[in-house]
This record gives C-alpha cells, structure tokens and sequence, in this order.
C-alpha cells in the first residue's frame, strides 16, 4: 500500500476538503433508486478583504444512489469543477483510493452569484432564518473559498450519500436485494 499522506494529489485534496463548510445539510435521505435533488446556497467567501460576499442557489441532482459496486464501474460528475485537473483529482484520489459510488450520476446546476453582503456570518445566518421561515429542511448551505465552489458542492453531495448508506441498505433488504 503506498504513503497517501506524503502524494501531493492527497494533500491538495485535503486542503481543499478543510477549505470548504457544510453550515447547514438536509435532513433527508436520498432515494435507494432513482433520482434524488439536494438544494443548495453557495456563499462565497470574498477573494480580497473588501469584496462583497455573494451567494449562488443552486441543486445537485443524484441519479441512482446505490451502493451496490462492481469494480468496473465509474461515477460521472457534470457541472462540478472549473478546470480538468480538479476534476481530475477527484477521480484520482477519492475516488481511486477510499470511495467507491458507483452507477452515481452527480449532476450540478447553480444558477448566477448575487451579491448580498460584506460579512460571510450574515449571509449564513440571514439564509438560515429564511429557511427555516420557510421550514426547508431539504437545502444545504454550504461556504467556499472562490475557486473551491466545485469541491464545496462535491463535498455536500458525497456526504449525502454517505449518510444515506444505512437507510438505502435497509431500503435494498427490505425489497429482498441483499440478505436480512
């Protein structure tokens, strides 16, 4: 087994992984089969001290998020990342190395940034309570660096399918596709 620690893809991932927040994640499973939607707002941190902080909605569309994995089998992800490489890297290092989504079809469409304030705390907490006005429990809230926009919405997505894992396993025994 070789270093992870020491591969420069692995650290680079890392970082970016640790650069992005999670504020606020559904509470909703996706489906066993078929598609599932994860809602979400972007806030972007500014790149200089005195840019404004904007914020992007967006949604992540999950096609059949099962855990059932053939080694032959590869995730495709549209819309994620800005550049090749890091789409690259993602199929290089997470994919290659710890996860496996197989049959996963991750599709992301987030529509144009707006601006909204010069504080990243406000633009979450202002989010927050309208979400909760609204008793949206569906869509996230996630904050990145400029550049990492791509990674932050990833990350929501794969830890909704992560977290999804137990019930979609229970949804497959109870259809009779694995064992009790």
């Amino acid at each position: 087994m070789d270093d992870i620690f020491g591969d420069p893809d692995f650290q680079r991932f890392e970082r970016a992984w640790r650069a992005v927040d999670i504020e606020r994640s559904s509470t909703y499973s996706l489906f066993t089969f078929g598609e599932s939607e994860l809602p979400y707002f972007l806030v972007l941190r500014p790149a200089r001290d005195n840019d404004p902080v904007t914020v992007a909605r967006g949604e992540v569309k999950v096609a059949r998020p099962l855990i059932i994995t053939p080694d032959n089998a590869t995730p495709e992800f549209r819309d994620f990342f800005e550049s090749d490489e890091d789409s690259g890297l993602v199929e290089r290092f997470l994919m290659a190395r710890s996860a496996r989504f197989s049959h996963l079809k991750f599709t992301n469409r987030q529509g144009e940034a707006r601006i909204v304030t010069d504080c990243i705390e406000e633009a979450v907490d202002r989010l927050r309570r309208q979400l909760d006005s609204e008793e949206d429990e569906r869509t996230g809230i996630l904050v990145a660096p400029r550049g990492l926009a791509g990674f932050a919405v990833f990350r929501y997505a794969a830890e909704r399918v992560i977290a999804s894992a137990p019930d979609n396993i229970q949804e497959l025994r109870e259809r009779g596709f694995l064992p009790g």
